[in-house]
């Protein structure tokens, strides 16, 4: 896949429907990769790289990326063409400047998962069938894929992609999710559980904003933690109500238009699953407001800020939980 996307970056690059590429890069280590922009085929050849490391979601950056200049050709999985279309849904991309070609993915994989067996000095990685082959200074170290695989691409829930100018690959099917099972079992805690379960989770943030920077449905110019009059802002809390505060009114802030891509989950380096918070926001709509998914389709409300006269009432809630 990395040759034929190479390949057509080129193509496009050199008939000018595009004056630069979004991709990935391997940083200082071939797990280490970064969304990049690539400007000429031969920066493509010396530095572009697709494989199974590659999990970033370049959504967000297509934001900045389409007021500029020309037009950009970015490459989006699945999972991202659902962030894309809910950016073009509250119009924070420029459609027209940004040309997109639809790639598939097979799930990727988590690097924290390939240390915990004992590999280290990790050069890089293939795909061979249902395994992964991660080459190291030491040689080389098969694996059954699926045990190393990122949490969030064993329950996916689509390998359909929502918007794209063309596809390299087959085009998936929205799959039948089992994203809601952690949930589920949040759900079936008591209060007392469930209150030391996120205080254990958030009391670990040390409050680097990674979460919210990467976050697609975090795109408000000025950020309310970063109002210096709020007293929270940019620094560590001081307290475990801060450390509340600032994961809950971002959960709430959010809701409705979190598409579930679990990026704030995989840049925490404190490992907190901070994809549950927007994941029992997204249930509970479903539950209260009939099934919805953001990111599927550009021209549809979501349901928070969409009236009708079939919405629940509060005593319909206190119901449901009670």
């Amino acid at each position: 896949m990395q040759e034929a996307m190479i390949k057509r970056a080129k193509e496009l690059l050199a008939e000018g429907t595009v004056n630069r590429v979004m991709g990935w890069q391997a940083g200082e280590f071939a797990y280490d990769i970064t969304p990049t922009v690539f400007s000429s085929a031969d920066e493509l050849d010396k530095a572009f790289v697709y494989n199974d490391f590659c999990s970033a979601n370049v959504s967000k950056y297509m934001i900045k990326e389409s007021r500029k200049e020309g037009k950009i050709l970015c490459f989006l999985k699945p999972c991202d063409s659902y962030s894309f279309n809910q950016l073009l849904a509250e119009h924070r991309i420029w459609r027209d400047n940004v040309y997109i070609i639809g790639i598939p993915s097979y799930g990727k994989v988590d690097v924290n998962k390939v240390r915990a067996k004992g590999v280290t000095g990790i050069t890089g990685i293939h795909t061979d069938g249902p395994n992964v082959v991660v080459e190291t200074i030491y040689g080389s170290e098969t694996m059954v894929k699926m045990d190393v695989m990122e949490d969030r691409c064993l329950c996916c829930k689509s390998k359909k992609h929502m918007v794209y100018d063309e596809l390299l690959g087959e085009e998936g099917e929205v799959l039948q999710s089992n994203r809601f099972e952690q949930v589920e079992a949040l759900e079936n805690m008591t209060p007392e559980e469930r209150y030391e379960f996120w205080r254990s989770e958030l009391s670990k943030c040390i409050r680097c904003n990674a979460c919210r920077n990467v976050c697609p449905a975090c795109t408000c110019e000025n950020c309310v933690f970063d109002n210096p009059a709020s007293g929270v802002a940019n620094k560590a809390p001081s307290s475990d109500f801060e450390e509340n505060m600032f994961h809950i009114i971002r959960a709430f802030h959010v809701a409705g238009r979190c598409t579930d891509c679990g990026e704030c989950s995989r840049v925490c380096p404190q490992n907190i699953p901070l994809h549950l918070l927007n994941r029992k926001f997204i249930k509970d709509i479903n539950e209260l407001y009939g099934t919805y998914q953001a990111g599927e389709d550009k021209d549809a409300r979501g349901p928070l800020t969409n009236f009708t006269v079939d919405d629940c009432e509060p005593s319909i809630v206190h119901h449901r939980r009670g």
